[in-house]
């Protein structure tokens, strides 16, 4: 199976998106599609899902393959519950088996049993085999089950009518229903946009594990680190493949870049020595064949264009942050209820003055809650502090809508940039996709996420020292996310950030505070030694903890009182452990093998340093070695002693499970 796009164009209102692009989608590629935004990156997935025409070219798609495509934004009936209409995920196995019949119909009318399009068929008619089988199987209900936790969900939402859940987590219930069909590509565009760090893990291992070839769109660096292993960038009209994830791809970018600036400058110099000859000799009479010549030789030139400015290099700094005191937020058994749903209860903890944190959990579980308890939006129990002279800086999605829609984008910023800021409005509105001419539109003709972005630039402007940021990624692109980090990284007061993007909170923060269960619970460190320590490399490793820990009635915890989260009430139903399937023993089995596998590797790794430690002080004990000996040995030490925790992390994951 491969999808072929064929000399692609496509034109809007006399405007080239794309010029004549050829590419092949594999069996097994997983693809990240990138480019600057309006480059045309969801225009490309409409097309290969056949929902939207190109100006010319083709999209050659072979008979039976199926395609499933996630658009960022789509209209969800509301007429069932959750489960019902995740179940209809699977109304589609009288048509597969059809489909069985016919290559089951053309493989025996086949003799070329050694060519490449047999093997093809016999591939197509084991995965649809195997396909038909899982469907129709008792794993049915239970792969259901399963899709609909690692998505967030938790089992007393499955018979909720579908009306009752928002946008974005309707939007959750499309996705389990387009990964269920198990479709032979997946397009995504932005699919990480409504899930917590748990569902995106899950859908990660779900993609790299169980899924053929998938095309994704996605701002969140890690998420398509992890999952692509090719990069398609789209820039200026064309297309230019790498085979390598996206870290990678930025440095391989970087230097097709600088040659193609050097191409570019070459050229310019050229053509200006030729059009300066033209003008000198243009009316002498003697050089009239050298001029015709060199302009015949400028009109045949195909002028070569750089690819867009990179302003990652904009080093934007906050005004420097007034001095608050030590502690701008002390929380103190502070809770919120609405009516008998308690979200949160007894959180008791103490930012200090300089602290940058991060409150991280399940969509649900009384994140943006709190923050609006801290902004005093609404009423809360406990006792909540707010120290002396904190002057407080929001960010909340809601922030756009209070933007004065009459002015403009540059007088937006204009108003409250004071100082040196002023100087650099417009590369400040550059980096943040304002340039040129965008900076003079009126605010009320932006879209949603333009309006986010200008409302996140005025904010940054703005001498306040505590920043409460709440999912600032969502609308920003991943240069445009630098800037971000940059910015906050220096900014010398207290931050608390709420969101979802592991690679923007890496470096960024050091504390972390978990919410679930009712409970709000400190983590010291940064945000993948939080992960690793919770051990949520993937939400199946926190599904199999589980029937372990139900296992002992004895060491049951009482519920929090009046608490009803999403972790709490998915909890409710292991209190009396049930013998596991036959399925479910496999499955066991399974995280068993791997987390033996998972030890022995650590333990591999470990003898590794171990012996290029000794190698190392050998060296420098006789006297002879290289200048940098010593940061090798630094370097050496420390990847010893991580390792060492994480062969410690391992086999306490083994020692749970077994």
């Amino acid at each position: 199976m491969s999808i072929s796009i064929n000399g692609l164009s496509v034109e809007f209102s006399a405007k080239s998106l794309f010029d004549n692009i050829s590419y092949i989608i594999n069996r097994k590629d997983k693809i990240a599609l990138v480019g600057k935004n309006g480059a045309g990156k969801s225009t490309m997935l409409k097309i290969i899902a056949g929902i939207q025409r190109p100006t010319s070219g083709s999209v050659s798609v072979p008979r039976g393959t199926t395609i499933g495509y996630l658009p960022q934004h789509m209209t969800i009936s509301d007429t069932a519950t959750v489960i019902e209409e995740v179940r209809t995920a699977f109304s589609h196995l009288k048509e597969m088996h059809d489909r069985l019949d016919k290559l089951s119909e053309e493989l025996s009318n086949r003799t070329d049993y050694e060519s490449a399009s047999y093997q093809e068929l016999i591939e197509s008619m084991t995965s649809l085999s195997d396909r038909i089988a899982m469907e129709e199987s008792d794993n049915c209900e239970a792969e259901m089950e399963k899709t609909l936790l690692g998505l967030g969900f938790t089992r007393d939402d499955f018979d909720r009518p579908t009306a009752e859940f928002s946008g974005g987590w309707r939007m959750r219930i499309e996705l389990a229903k387009l990964l269920l069909t198990r479709p032979d590509v997946l397009l995504l565009d932005e699919p990480t946009n409504h899930l917590d760090i748990e569902s995106i893990q899950w859908l990660e291992n779900f993609l790299m594990t169980k899924a053929n070839a998938v095309v994704l769109v996605s701002h969140d660096r890690a998420f398509i680190d992890n999952v692509t292993n090719r990069t398609i960038e789209i820039s200026l009209g064309k297309i230019y493949d790498y085979s390598v994830n996206y870290s990678k791809y930025v440095t391989l970018r970087q230097e097709r870049l600088e040659q193609q600036m050097r191409a570019y400058q070459n050229q310019q110099k050229m053509i200006k020595d030729t059009e300066d000859f033209i003008e000198r000799f243009r009316y002498k009479a003697t050089k009239s064949v050298q001029v015709q010549s060199r302009i015949k030789q400028l009109a045949k030139i195909e002028r070569l264009e750089v690819d867009e400015v990179d302003t990652s290099h904009l080093n934007l700094k906050f005004p420097p942050a007034p001095r608050s005191g030590d502690y701008p937020v002390i929380a103190d058994n502070v809770g919120k209820a609405y009516g008998a749903h308690q979200v949160f209860d007894h959180a008791t903890f103490t930012i200090k003055r300089g602290e940058k944190v991060a409150f991280v959990g399940k969509n649900g579980e009384g994140k943006s809650t709190l923050v609006k308890c801290i902004m005093g939006e609404i009423p809360f129990t406990g006792n909540l502090k707010i120290g002396h002279n904190v002057k407080i800086g929001y960010f909340a999605q809601n922030q756009a809508q209070l933007l004065d829609g009459e002015i403009t984008v540059f007088d937006t910023i204009d108003r409250v940039a004071v100082g040196d800021i002023r100087t650099k409005i417009r590369d400040i509105l550059g980096a943040f996709m304002f340039g040129g001419e965008a900076s003079d539109k009126k605010v009320k003709v932006l879209s949603g996420g333009e309006k986010t972005r200008l409302a996140m630039i005025r904010l940054l402007l703005e001498p306040v020292n505590l920043l409460i940021l709440d999912e600032p990624t969502n609308h920003l692109d991943m240069k445009t996310k630098d800037i971000l980090k940059a910015a906050i990284k220096e900014f010398n007061g207290t931050v608390i950030l709420v969101s979802h993007d592991r690679e923007f909170l890496d470096g960024l923060v050091d504390k972390v505070y978990e919410f679930g269960g009712g409970n709000v619970k400190e983590c010291l460190g940064g945000i993948y030694e939080f992960l690793e320590k919770k051990k949520l490399d993937s939400l199946a490793e926190l599904e199999r903890n589980k029937p372990v820990a139900s296992a002992e009635p004895a060491k049951k915890e009482e519920p929090h009182k009046g608490s009803s989260s999403g972790s709490v009430s998915k909890n409710n139903g292991e209190a009396n452990p049930r013998k596991l399937t036959y399925a479910e023993q496999r499955e066991h089995e399974k995280f068993v093998r791997k987390a033996k596998r998972k030890v022995e590797e650590a333990e591999a790794e470990v003898n590794r340093l171990e012996e290029e430690l000794a190698g190392i002080e050998a060296q420098i004990s006789i006297g002879e070695y290289p200048a940098d000996i010593y940061e090798r040995h630094a370097a050496t030490t420390r990847a010893l002693e991580n390792a060492m925790s994480l062969w410690e992390l391992a086999s306490m994951e083994l020692e749970e499970i077994s």
